[in-house]
């Protein structure tokens, strides 16, 4: 009996992952699975050939894969590196003795919460050339603002940017959570040894809030290397192929009827998501070990 009783509670807790390692397999071993299969075929709604790496073939000759794949590490490199930067800023502003703090990280939060859709649409209108608010801002302190959606130089940062001013806020929480649990002894400390506020930061809060930054970052890596929806509201990819990323390029062969090439591509996404970030993650674990 007692013996049954102790076999019981020693395999009792993983009744608990269950739920979630159902939740897992439907929702995402399955379909990576099926999508793996899909990218070796030529498929319709219909009926399917299997055509082994001929699409990853046909991908990586595609004339837009190139540009695609750059733009889309400009723009994972751009909008990781303002938003660890401006989240820290932000986040040391946000947590000191200021007017008013508790409704200023409200609103530097409430970005996080609207539409990407509606923002891109936003700033679409506010981004225009000629009639949009922000050259005309420019226009009254003597600046001639640039053609941001559409000069070819300035579509892909423009879009980046957008980006950050709608992300900063969720890395803006993560670096105060971080602030928050660095004692205030430390800086109590190091004031009485004649600490300057940026010798306090440099080597008390940067410090002991580098796993805010890693997470920031690795998070913003992510999304960054799958942004779609922002891109797409604001500039479709173009003018030209000038703001095509990697998940724009695959949108446009599923449009255009070709879904192995698409599925292949969105593999190839995944893939590239996945040997960039996870190095990075055990490389950055591994200095924190050491």
């Amino acid at each position: 009996m007692a013996t049954a009783t102790a076999g019981r509670r020693s395999t009792y807790p993983y009744w608990f992952l269950i739920p979630g390692g159902l939740i897992f397999t439907v929702f995402f071993l399955v379909p990576s699975v099926m999508a793996f299969y899909f990218s070796l075929t030529r498929w319709t709604l219909f009926d399917q050939e299997f055509i082994g790496l001929d699409n990853y073939v046909q991908f990586f000759r595609e004339p837009a894969l190139a540009s695609g794949l750059t733009h889309t590490l400009i723009y994972a490199l751009v909008t990781s590196g303002l938003k660890v930067v401006l989240g820290m800023a932000l986040a040391i502003l946000l947590t000191g003795p200021i007017i008013g703090r508790g409704f200023m990280r409200s609103v530097a939060f409430f970005p996080v919460l609207v539409s990407t859709i509606g923002v891109g649409l936003t700033f679409q209108v506010l981004m225009h050339p000629t009639k949009g608010i922000i050259n005309q801002a420019l226009a009254v302190i003597g600046i001639d603002g640039p053609a941001w959606l559409v000069d070819p130089s300035w579509a892909l940062l423009s879009v980046a940017l957008v980006d950050v001013w709608q992300g900063v806020g969720l890395a803006t929480v993560i670096y105060m959570a971080g602030i928050l649990t660095i004692p205030g002894e430390y800086f109590e400390a190091a004031k009485m040894d004649g600490a300057s506020a940026w010798h306090r930061f440099r080597h008390v809060t940067l410090p002991l809030a580098k796993p805010a930054t890693i997470s920031v970052i690795i998070l913003s890596l992510i999304g960054g290397l799958r942004k779609f929806d922002l891109i797409w509201a604001m500039t479709k990819g173009g003018p030209g192929f000038t703001s095509d990323v990697m998940a724009s390029v695959v949108y446009k062969q599923y449009q255009a009827g070709f879904y192995g090439l698409s599925t292949a591509g969105n593999v190839v996404l995944f893939l590239l998501v996945i040997l960039i970030v996870l190095p990075l993650f055990w490389l950055v674990n591994r200095k924190e070990e050491s």
